[in-house]
């Protein structure tokens, strides 16, 4: 409950709503007032990121999540962070491109895209006609690969004219920048493959465009070292995501947000890592996220292990999480995972009731 001076940034609390996919923007991918609610109702968090907002038309991979690639998208989430500044509280945008994670039915029949023509190994990805099977993915050329680069970087412009405190760039999950980072999913010949260097060239370029826009102070990043989701995992995760994060040192990021817990799924492909191998190799600001309790948050943050710890699924169907933790009250049950992209709006969204209220 302590506050924190994140690189002059004033939070309240150490307390972070985590980003997660609600899936409430409608068709056209447009932020709304509903959305705005939601966040307003978890504004006690110290900080608040939000869900995975695409940067283009080539990034887009579910359905009904935001953009951040047109003039509407861009008003729809000033009115959002409007709310939030109003409602005392932070907010960073989370960049997103989902690229092989996605499906040919986004993009009018093209393939989705990926550092390699590799098929994710999973039952099913999302798509406008449900869950159909994951495809082969085309791989990027190289100049393709700079036009992703640069569409970062304009989505942090639209980012920033909309009032956003910061943005933290997605690269976890198996999406495309985590795909570009390991080596089961990057087979590339050219300086984006290879070694752990090459893999890691596209999230450095990635991040140094988006530090040109908003100071790196109000940049960040996320990674999912251990996670199997969307078919991830490499043998040599210990070697890449420890040069990734020693090399994210030359940029005064506003924090590293890792994905250290194992709730998500974990590989298996040797010990975890834990947020204190990235204390040995990440000088900034360290966030901690997944499976934490109360008391575990706790423990992390006293023994320096982390400094902020972000929560996802307590957030749903607790917004008052923030006082529920700081009075030790207990908390409500998760919500129903049939709830949680419910294209019905409030329902499993902005309907459940604080403490005072229960």
């Amino acid at each position: 409950m302590q506050p924190f001076d994140l690189r002059g940034l004033q939070l309240k609390n150490r307390v972070v709503l985590a980003p997660m996919t609600r899936a409430r923007a409608g068709a056209d991918r447009i932020p709304n007032d509903l959305m705005a609610e939601y966040y307003v109702q978890r504004a006690s968090a110290g900080l608040l990121i939000s869900e995975a907002t695409v940067i283009s038309e080539q990034a887009i991979g579910w359905v009904d999540t935001p953009g951040i690639y047109t003039g509407a998208m861009t008003d729809g989430w000033a009115a959002v962070v409007d709310a939030v500044h109003q409602a005392g509280s932070k907010i960073f945008l989370q960049l997103w491109h989902t690229g092989r994670a996605s499906h040919s039915s986004f993009h009018n029949g093209q393939p989705a895209v990926a550092p390699s023509a590799i098929r994710m190994n999973t039952e099913a990805v999302h798509t406008p006609n449900g869950k159909e099977p994951p495809e082969t993915p085309r791989a990027l050329e190289t100049v393709e690969v700079r036009q992703v680069v640069s569409d970062y970087a304009a989505a942090a412009r639209r980012a920033l004219q909309a009032g956003f405190d910061g943005v933290e760039i997605h690269s976890a999950n198996g999406y495309l920048l985590d795909t570009f980072l390991q080596s089961k999913t990057n087979h590339r010949k050219d300086e984006y493959g290879g070694n752990v260097a090459n893999r890691y060239r596209l999230l450095d370029e990635v991040v140094r465009a988006v530090s040109d826009v908003y100071s790196a102070e109000r940049v960040a990043v996320r990674l999912s070292p251990n996670g199997s989701f969307n078919d991830m995992g490499s043998t040599d995760f210990r070697e890449q995501f420890s040069y990734a994060a020693e090399q994210l040192n030359q940029y005064p990021l506003a924090y590293l947000h890792v994905m250290d817990g194992l709730a998500f799924g974990f590989h298996e492909l040797g010990s975890p890592m834990t947020l204190d191998d990235f204390r040995q190799v990440f000088d900034g600001p360290l966030m901690g996220n997944c499976g934490y309790t109360r008391d575990t948050a706790d423990q992390a943050i006293a023994s320096g292990s982390a400094d902020l710890i972000s929560f996802a699924r307590p957030f749903i169907s607790n917004p008052d999480l923030v006082e529920r933790f700081d009075r030790n009250l207990t908390l409500a049950p998760d919500a129903d995972m049939k709830d949680w992209y419910a294209p019905e709006g409030e329902k499993g969204y902005t309907d459940f009731p604080t403490h005072s209220a229960s």
